[in-house]
């Protein structure tokens, strides 16, 4: 049973990895926007990344769900996107990483292992 539980924690992980990922694709595609209209948006390589992360990550955190608590599972999420758009944002789109960020980070870990004993 515990082992099976891991399973959906892994896809917690992985969804938390995808929308991390979709929202740095999406940064991306306003960046490199030569026109700011709806149509050149929707067609833009960066944005349908963005958009297939998006979709994975609803896949996966709904699967995840089939056995885990979403007052628990969510936080965890949060916490895992978190940390992943830090750093991607700071790799990929040379976004300064703040002590301030990193210390924010570090009270909502906190407060979700606090949060999720029994």
């Amino acid at each position: 049973m515990v082992q099976h539980l891991w399973g959906h924690w892994l896809l917690v992980g992985m969804g938390a990895l995808s929308t991390g990922i979709a929202n740095v694709l999406l940064k991306k595609s306003r960046l490199v926007a030569t026109d700011p209209g709806l149509l050149a948006l929707v067609s833009s390589p960066w944005f349908i990344g963005a958009l297939f992360f998006y979709c994975l990550d609803l896949l996966l955190f709904a699967k995840a769900l089939d056995r885990l608590p979403v007052a628990i599972a969510l936080p965890v999420f949060f916490g895992i996107m978190l940390s992943a758009v830090l750093v991607l944002s700071n790799v990929f789109l040379a976004e300064r990483l703040t002590a301030n960020q990193l210390v924010a980070l570090g009270l909502i870990s906190a407060g979700i292992v606090i949060m999720s004993q029994k």
